[in-house]
């Protein structure tokens, strides 16, 4: 068994997203270099807390946004940072973008274009937000421009659809804004479709800049303006805190912030490419001091390098690139067209912006002008031509990167959405036993899975394991075996690739909206890649949750099913006995035979009940039969016709038959079907039958009603005790 590594435990809302995905790489990244463990869990403090799920595996707890319960986490005394929201109730610090200076950088911008009616839009539900808020407020104040509460939009959420609906109050208000800081690319680019399809030119009409240098902000029509921040590098910064609180240094309570950039394009009126294209005292053709590499990638990075950062740190092959070009100019043997090749993938990985490589290639060809008007004409022509076939060859290595980085990103959406597919179906529709077993995850690129449902949903205080997966060969608890739910998962039976390797734990809680099942423990890269905003292991957990819910379902109808059987067998017994008692004759009194009827009257016991009824006027000399039907449940046309063929048949053997246990539905039944019983003569109960039989001339019953009228009368307390003897039995 080996020891468990230092592990770092994260809380988030959600697992998807371009932002959450880049915070939890940039924390596993920084926890893998130190030889850490990662935990993700989806919740928030007051989920974990309240069940106290993993607690004794974390070390330290990292709180992404939702903050719900934290100080219930606080008192758990083990280190604790939030990202991007503040619990000063916690007494932790917090990391945060400077969204105060990203912002003012970006109202800044706007006021040297001339804009003076500058709006602001944003979700001020987030402590982020409204931190970009008093950013902008400071720099109207600070550059004499009254603050207007009536260019303040609220937006709904973060994302596109909250962008979309800001826009149709701000078209509402228009007036004479000019200008439109947003506070999230998403927002950003919501608004700007919608200001697009309602005639808005921009920047013509409204310049706008957003917040984030999200991947969709390269690709807007046009291309938006923003302030970038690094969400790796906050996730990053956040796990250093961490550690350096587990390793006992003192890290005051309160925002800590990670810079930001402002990154100019084209949605907020500008040519960036042009500026640094036309920088005065640009780099000359002999690149002295590295001048020319440091522009080349700064038009990468579109924004300034800082003087202590070389630029190959930033992009290795710009060297090549650069001799290349020197080579081409001067007539020399040029670098391998591998190691150009290879160049330009590098630069495709700095920035997959097309604009700012064609720009790369634009810089390179003003570089050797000087070089050239040096040269004759005929040599400066020939110089010429060799720096535009090299410049052309160039293009197409950095277009053929860049298109190789888009195959494989549809390469790998095509394998995420192949790999979720086959899930769905796996989930959904194969059995019990196929979901419970994580067989599925074969299908995705999990190395290692564990489900654990809860042994009892209401107090949520153990968890039982009831499937496992292992690809990598690593040990798995198990089946059936029980654990505190602060010790799971297990930690001695996590991959060893966990402690400071490639791959991170995920905890997914199985709920649906009726049940609270469990929780998933997946391991895999990067707790599943993402393409988009489209997750993978969320959309697992919803799966997961639907097959459990459609299993307990099945299990509950099929135990109805089974009652129903049984019931229904217990039935088919009855009939079945009742059918094998038949009609039975009960002589009830001289010459009066009782036949109790139960159950349906079809054809073959009608046929029986004529024959048993002729066959006991015969044997009995009887002269009144009473037909018992309380026990049919209903009576129709044949049901009618098979009881006057009763009547008729006795009628001719000198007996008469009467029927017992007419109840008014049944009357009512009768009437309704218009069916006349012709000389039968019906009674409610058996009472009401014998009391007129006695009264229309039974010999037997009209003496035993004489005796009873000349007895002599009992004492008064046997009379007493008699009538409530009959009291009771009646």
């Amino acid at each position: 068994m080996h020891s468990r590594p230092t592990t770092i435990g994260v809380l988030t809302p959600f697992l998807d997203g371009f932002y959450f995905t880049s915070v939890l790489r940039g924390i596993h990244q920084a926890a893998q270099q130190r030889g850490h463990r990662v935990l993700v869990v989806r919740g928030t403090p007051a989920y974990v807390q309240a069940p106290s799920l993993a607690r004794d595996q974390v070390d330290g707890w990292i709180v992404v946004l939702a903050t719900d319960g934290i100080e219930l986490l606080a008192q758990a005394r083990v280190p604790l940072v939030t990202v991007s929201s503040c619990a000063p109730e916690a007494g932790c610090p917090t990391v945060m973008p400077d969204n105060r200076e990203g912002v003012r950088s970006a109202v800044r911008h706007l006021i040297e274009h001339g804009h003076r009616r500058i709006a602001f839009v944003g979700c001020m539900d987030q402590d982020d937000i409204r931190a970009r808020f008093d950013g902008y407020m400071e720099m109207l104040i600070e550059s004499g421009i009254p603050f207007d509460p009536g260019l303040v939009f609220d937006a709904d959420n973060n994302w596109q659809s909250g962008g979309q609906r800001a826009a149709e109050a701000l078209i509402a208000r228009r007036g004479d804004l000019t200008a439109v800081v947003v506070a999230t690319d998403k927002n950003a680019l919501g608004m700007m479709s919608a200001l697009q399809a309602a005639g808005y030119r921009i920047p013509d009409d409204l310049a706008i800049i957003g917040f984030d240098d999200i991947t969709d902000a390269q690709w807007s029509s046009p291309p938006l303006t923003t302030v970038r921040q690094r969400f790796d590098a906050i996730g990053a910064l956040a796990c250093e805190l961490v550690l350096a609180r587990l390793a006992g240094q003192v890290v005051p309570s309160g925002p800590v912030l990670a810079p930001t950039t402002f990154v100019r394009r084209r949605s907020c009126g500008c040519d960036p490419l042009h500026g640094l294209l036309h920088r005065k005292g640009g780099a000359s053709d002999d690149n002295l001091g590295g001048a020319l590499e440091r522009q080349m990638v700064e038009l990468l990075l579109r924004l300034p390098l800082s003087p202590e950062t070389p630029p190959t740190a930033v992009w290795p092959g710009v060297t090549a690139v650069i001799a290349g070009n020197t080579a081409a100019l001067e007539g020399t043997a040029p670098p391998p067209a591998a190691e150009i090749d290879e160049a330009c993938q590098q630069a495709v990985r700095v920035t997959p912006d097309v604009e700012s490589l064609m720009g790369v290639v634009r810089l390179l060809g003003r570089s050797g002008k000087r070089r050239r008007a040096r040269l004759d004409r005929e040599a400066a022509e020939s110089a010429e031509q060799r720096a535009e076939e090299f410049q052309e060859r160039l293009r197409l290595s950095l277009m053929l990167a860049r298109v190789e980085t888009e195959r494989q990103f549809v390469d790998e959406l095509g394998a995420l959405m192949r790999s979720d597919h086959e899930v769905s179906l796996a989930l959904l529709g194969g059995t019990q036993e196929e979901s419970r077993s994580l067989s599925w995850l074969d299908s995705t690129a999990a190395v290692w899975g564990c489900l654990a449902l809860w042994e009892d949903p209401t107090t949520r205080a153990r968890l039982v394991i009831e499937g496992a997966y292992s690809r990598d060969g690593s040990p798995t608890p198990p089946l059936g075996a029980a654990c505190a739910r602060e010790d799971f998962p297990p930690a001695e039976h996590l991959p060893l690739s966990t402690a400071g390797g490639p791959f991170m734990v995920t905890l997914l809680p199985i709920r649906t909206l009726r049940h609270d099942w469990g929780v998933l423990a997946i391991v895999g890269p990067s707790s599943i890649e993402v393409a988009g905003d489209e997750g993978t292991i969320s959309i697992w957990g919803a799966l997961l949750g639907a097959a459990l819910e459609r299993d307990a379902l099945v299990q509950s109808l099929s135990e109805q099913h089974a009652s129903l059987q049984e019931a229904y067998q217990r039935e088919r017994t009855l009939s079945a006995a009742v059918r094998e008692l038949g009609c039975p004759l009960i002589p009830i009194l001289p010459g009066v035979l009782l036949v109790p009827l139960v159950g349906e009257l079809d054809g073959d016991r009608a046929r029986q009940m004529l024959e048993r009824v002729v066959e006991g006027v015969s044997r009995h000399g009887a002269r009144c039969v009473l037909l018992d039907i309380t026990g049919v449940p209903s009576i129709d046309a044949q049901v009618a016709h098979a009881l006057g063929q009763t009547q008729r048949a006795a009628s001719l053997l000198g007996a008469r038959v009467r029927l017992v246990g007419v109840r008014p539905e049944l009357a009512m039944r009768l009437v309704a079907l218009d069916i006349h019983l012709g000389d039968l003569s019906s009674h409610q109960s058996l009472a009401s039958a014998l009391e007129d039989l006695a009264s229309t001339g039974v010999p037997s019953l009209r003496t035993r009603r004489n005796d009873a009228a000349e007895a002599p009368p009992r004492s008064s307390r046997s009379a007493t005790s008699d009538t409530g003897r009959r009291g009771r039995s009646e």
